[in-house]
């Protein structure tokens, strides 16, 4: 993929051309550059990201492609990459963010857990670099300091990047979102296949009258749910959540339920050809007013 920069709305220690508070993952990020003893050296490649020197940033796979102009007639070649993590450590990584619920509402919502790196400790590892070394780059220039003015550049305008898509951070481990979200959703379907399978073995040890104790009555049978002889109750769910669990997300741009619909089998109207075309814009305005005050209740009661 590939990232025109912009200004960077990163906030850094370097002054106060940050545009206000960024979410923890990215000042994360920004910790390890700003952490860099040359100071001078920061400056110069702040500068050249806010004033758009980064004249292309690529995100190909599990490396970063930038080409940065400095004050030769050609851009210099940089790239930044991390350590990946094998099948293996991605297999512990995958079991436990099954585990918790939290972990993966939290995701497809597009945001990171505060806590994501318990769920990396599984395999040893870590999502998060833990020092700025642990960064690899290479830049064509022939300054000889790692990281120099222009991979510290790109380095800056990667933190704005991860503001936008959190998800790139797993690409530079060796998972893209489409292969991390489809992984999650098969752990949690053989999880949900397992608990059933436990739940239906238990059931029937309960049943078996040589499994039961000899007061058991063999032929009592555990009781339906309530919701099987009332289906009035199948839209109920009485127990309270936890607030973890619960992640208030804006439908995504297009998401209503006119598109989910498709189609509608609306009569035309010869006097009138536009009726149709007006009634459908009405209907999607009000469902955007009714979305909206949705979200209010909903954080206002989340507030609560």
């Amino acid at each position: 993929m590939t990232h025109t920069p912009s200004t960077p709305g990163i906030n850094t220690s370097l002054g106060d051309d940050g545009l206000g508070q960024q979410p923890w993952w990215v000042e994360q990020w920004m910790e390890l550059i700003n952490s860099y003893r040359f100071k001078k050296r920061l400056e110069r490649a702040w500068t050249y990201a806010r004033e758009g020197n980064v004249t292309s940033i690529r995100f190909e796979g599990r490396r970063v492609h930038a080409r940065v102009q400095g004050t030769g007639e050609d851009p210099y070649k940089v790239k930044l990459w991390l350590d990946v993590l094998n099948d293996e450590d991605w297999r512990y990584v995958l079991e436990a963010l099954t585990q918790k619920a939290r972990w993966s509402a939290q995701l497809l919502a597009g945001i990171m857990p505060s806590d994501i790196e318990r769920a990396f400790a599984a395999s040893g590892r870590r999502l998060f670099p833990f020092k700025l070394q642990e960064v690899r780059s290479e830049c064509s220039c022939p300054d000889k300091a790692n990281p120099c003015k222009h991979i510290s550049a790109v380095y800056f305008l990667m933190g704005e990047r991860f503001s936008e898509d959190p998800f790139v951070l797993f690409q530079l481990r060796g998972r893209t979102r489409a292969k991390l979200l489809e992984d999650l959703a098969e752990y949690r379907l053989k999880a949900l296949e397992a608990r059933a399978k436990a739940a239906a073995e238990a059931n029937d040890s309960e049943g078996d009258p040589a499994a039961s104790d000899s007061t058991t009555n063999p032929d009592q049978v555990t009781p339906p749910h309530p919701a099987v002889l009332d289906p009035t109750l199948w839209w109920r769910y009485d127990a309270s959540l936890d607030g973890d669990l619960v992640v208030i997300t804006p439908a995504m741009e297009g998401d209503t339920g006119l598109d989910a619909a498709g189609e509608l089998p609306l009569a035309e109207e010869p006097k009138f050809p536009d009726a149709k075309k007006q009634f459908l814009d009405h209907l999607r305005a009000q469902g955007q007013v009714l979305g909206q005050q949705a979200m209010l209740a909903a954080m206002t009661a989340g507030g609560g």
